[in-house]
């Protein structure tokens, strides 16, 4: 904190403009999660100001992100869902998913986790973001070609029947959580039913009809409905805004092209008098909280989303130390991950209360504010004064701008945010799998299984598959890496420098095994045919266990079983140079001593050989 005022103009700037570069995507980002544009603009407010002050990285701003909107989207729509559509009396809940992700957060750095946040495989980071990108591509054709379904009056009409039968289940769930048995009183369902209005099932179905074309295949369902119902105006004012993100960066760099054409096609849109269809009003005044968070918390309405707040605080995570690395190979310095997982968890905790949406360290305007002089955490509060300064300011103005504008920002910013990087490399990966008569690199098939997933069913999910393939794959190279250097051979195959001089007279009745590398899940399966290559002629065994570094309890149990099935054979078996994890390991079951005296266990093949002579040598 002592440092905070040692840069005040180069942060002053910084904050200015990274502010400046927020404005036109806080808005757009909050159109598209569904809550409106002012939750998007009290999430960059909140976000930047607190994560700044309390994060671990001085330069980093941050504020509602792409993927971080994408999944909020999927948190929105099914509270939405299961509150008749009902965007308001959902709020609370949506809320309170955000607040719980804010507080994950917290929890996340305070434990030191931060971390092990860079071991998350780069192919489910770049499946989720090329998918992210798809998704919001895909879901702002609609409003880019001005088509909202709820308004196309031929497609609602298809939803009335599905509206009066949920209509209906509601009327008979509100009776039988009365206890009002329906089969001895079909009146008093009828009564209710009749108190139904068309507007009612004309509502219900508006919902319907939103939901089913939400998505990237609700979509592509109406696409063909849209595309016959194309509002032309809202089309070009899209693809001015296109035109405008992409051609002025060719002038200049220096000024934000999203900015430029949101300020150019809205003018002109708003100063001609066209007839096009604005953003929802941002209401003016100070933010206040939302305190029926508290009021109305339920924790059985909260509990079918905790894994998805889990997965927004780990995807905030995620994105703010990629941006962090970002700020520190720009800036030579060394950010504090769990510092930094703390300071976003604040900034969306407090950006819940006051209803904004989630959001994490942003990439684009973190490298814009140390372009234009941040140095200081100071940049990243002065981001977030300046976009409530324009809130209280310009709110009446900010909500005179076209829906299509910010439409056709966000597909500028889809496609900015799908992993170029990853997709090029998929030819030149090596191909490690085979499925069927195709080869296919790992890497390749984790990105793609993420990818598809996100896009048609459900980010968290998606990701959540992802990790467990990536998984479940490196164990897979780990064990074969593993398993080429552990073996299980004869003595007659490879012996050990120390086993030269061994009787001649014993190799018949003693058995020599050597377990080179860790014993476990990977290499089970060669150490279960040790039994199978021990001659019917061995009376004794020798396993020489000095490095056997490792064993899991796959391998624990693999030894159990070849032991017991040794004993039924009437064979010994003696350890030498057990090591201290496989001892404790075998000691917490009872292998040690049931299957496997003390007396049997032997530091060197030297005294193992001398107790063989003197025990074993004198009976055969």
């Amino acid at each position: 904190m002592k440092n905070l005022f040692s840069n005040i103009k180069g942060d002053a700037f910084g904050g200015i403009t990274a502010g400046i570069v927020a404005l036109p995507l806080a808005l757009a980002f909050g159109v598209s999660s569904g809550l409106g544009p002012s939750a998007g603009l009290y999430g960059a407010i909140f976000i930047s100001f607190f994560a700044a002050l309390f994060g671990g990285t001085n330069t980093q701003i941050s504020g509602p992100t792409a993927p971080m909107t994408a999944v909020s989207m999927v948190v929105i729509a099914g509270i939405v869902a299961a509150n008749d559509g009902d965007v308001n009396k959902a709020l609370p809940a949506i809320l309170t998913v955000f607040l719980l992700a804010g507080l994950m957060q917290i929890g996340l750095g305070a434990i030191g986790l931060g971390k092990y946040i860079r071991y998350i495989p780069y192919p489910v980071v770049s499946g989720f973001m090329t998918a992210i990108g798809v998704i919001i591509l895909v879901t702002q054709i609609l409003p880019a070609v001005g088509y909202y379904p709820k308004e196309d009056i031929d497609l609602v009409t298809q939803f009335k029947p599905q509206a009066e039968e949920i209509i209906l289940e509601n009327i008979l769930k509100e009776e039988a959580g009365e206890g009002i048995l329906v089969l001895e009183d079909f009146e008093e369902t009828i009564k209710r039913a009749q108190l139904t209005t068309q507007d009612d099932i004309a509502k219900e179905s508006q919902t319907l009809a939103k939901s089913a074309s939400s998505g990237v295949l609700g979509t592509f369902k109406v696409l063909p409905r849209a595309l016959k119902n194309i509002n032309w105006l809202e089309l070009i004012l899209a693809l001015a805004t296109i035109f405008i993100v992409y051609g002025f960066k060719r002038i200049t760099t220096k000024v934000p092209s999203a900015l430029v054409a949101l300020i150019v096609v809205s003018g002109i849109a708003y100063g001609f008098g066209m007839d096009y269809r604005p953003i929802e009003e941002i209401p003016t005044g100070l933010p206040v909280p939302n305190l029926e968070i508290f009021t109305n918390f339920s924790l059985g309405s909260i509990t079918p989303y905790i894994f998805t707040a889990l997965t927004l605080a780990l995807l905030g995570a995620i994105d703010s130390l990629l941006t962090s690395v970002v700020a520190d190979n720009m800036t030579k310095t060394k950010h504090e991950p769990n510092k930094e997982l703390v300071g976003q968890g604040i900034g969306n905790s407090i950006g819940a209360l006051f209803g904004g949406i989630p959001g994490a360290g942003a990439t684009i305007r973190t490298v814009v504010n140390i372009n234009s002089g941040g140095k200081t955490r100071l940049s990243g509060m002065i981001a977030g004064v300046l976009l409530l300064i324009i809130l209280l300011a310009l709110g009446p103005v900010a909500s005179k701008i076209p829906a299509a504008v910010l439409a056709g920002i966000l597909i500028t910013v889809g496609i900015g945010v799908m992993d170029y990087k990853g997709l090029r490399a998929i030819p030149s990966l090596p191909k490690d799998i085979k499925l069927g008569p195709f080869k296919l690199s790992s890497e390749v098939l984790i990105m793609l299984v993420v990818l598809v997933l996100s896009t048609v069913w459900n980010l968290v999910y998606a990701v959540g598959i992802g990790l467990v393939i990536a998984s479940l794959m490196f164990m897979k190279k780990i064990g074969d890496l593993t398993a080429e250097r552990s073996d299980v051979k004869s003595l007659k195959e490879e012996a050990w420098q120390d086993e030269t001089g061994f009787p001649a007279s014993l190799k018949e009745e003693v058995f020599v095994k050597h377990i080179k590398g860790p014993l476990f899940f990977g290499s089970t399966s060669d150490f279960q045919a040790l039994a199978l290559q021990i001659p019917i002629t061995a009376k004794t065994v020798i396993m020489r266990l000095d490095r056997m570094q490792y064993m899991d309890q796959s391998g624990l149990y693999a030894m159990e079983d070849m032991l017991q099935d040794l004993k039924q054979k009437n064979i010994q078996v003696l350890f030498v140079g057990l090591l201290e994890q496989p001892r404790y390991m075998m000691e917490r079951i009872g292998i040690i001593p049931d299957f496997i005296p003390n007396e049997h266990i032997f530091k060197s093949f030297k005294k193992c050989i001398a107790w063989v002579k003197e025990n074993v040598e004198d009976k055969y």
